[in-house]
């Protein structure tokens, strides 16, 4: 069963989200038979990076808040990350545009290592204030999950994968998400926001139990042993 998941690097309550979910994922019974699929969600695709300058000036700029506006948001969700285990450390983040981002994303997705990149993207905005906008950042982060060098050089400079983007982006405008993180279930539920572990756990639970009446032929680990066939042949 497919569980796709609209998110952006540079979204506080994608990385709690992602871990909540990722907590009831590791509780689910049948998680072996759960595919899940990172999509992308650009929230300032007009951004431009800037390492000169922290959150609390970007949400001052971007968002028009006031000092300690900026600060109660901060505290909030730096907070609220912590409660799922998470260490955020906004001191160290450098707002950075996360289209380069993405695009390995969806480059560790044709290998194999979608979530890895995710996630190691997440941790490196959040707690290890790398510029995820950087080629040598990202050419780091890339060979940590497994990637090579050459591809991703080629990716930063060819952009094969910008379509791939776009076209996420697209999906969630015909789809009507406005804000992420946004969770599919196979294309019947969706869960929007940073809900908690219980609330994704109850529609994993509901989810796969409809998918998984819904199959034609059912699929079973088969130990072998002397039988005979249709064909009344023995062995």
């Amino acid at each position: 069963m497919k569980v796709e998941i609209w998110s952006d690097i540079m979204c506080p309550f994608c990385y709690i989200g992602k871990r909540n979910f990722d907590k009831a994922l590791k509780q689910f019974s049948h998680r072996d038979n759960i595919e899940v699929i990172w999509k992308s969600f650009s929230l300032a695709p007009d951004l431009k990076t800037n390492s000169k300058i922290n959150s609390l000036q970007y949400l001052k700029e971007r968002k028009g808040m006031t000092d300690s506006q900026a600060q109660d948001a901060i505290e909030h969700v730096t907070a609220y990350a912590k409660s799922t285990g998470l260490d955020f450390d906004y001191n160290k983040v450098v707002v950075a545009n996360t289209q380069r981002g993405h695009q390995l994303i969806h480059l560790a997705a044709h290998n194999g290592l979608q979530n890895q990149m995710k996630e190691r993207l997440l941790k490196a905005y959040f707690i290890e204030g790398f510029n995820i906008d950087a080629t040598d950042v990202l050419v780091k982060l890339g060979l940590e999950v497994g990637l090579t060098e050459e591809d991703i050089q080629t990716e930063l400079r060819e952009e094969n994968f910008l379509p791939y983007i776009e076209q996420d982006i697209a999906e969630a405008q015909k789809l009507g998400v406005n804000g992420v993180p946004f969770f599919v279930f196979d294309r019947k539920y969706a869960v929007s926001g940073a809900q908690p572990e219980e609330q994704f756990s109850n529609v994993l639970d509901k989810a796969y139990s409809e998918w998984y009446a819904s199959q034609d032929t059912l699929a079973f680990d088969v130990m072998q042993g002397q039988s005979c066939d249709a064909n009344g042949d023995c062995c």
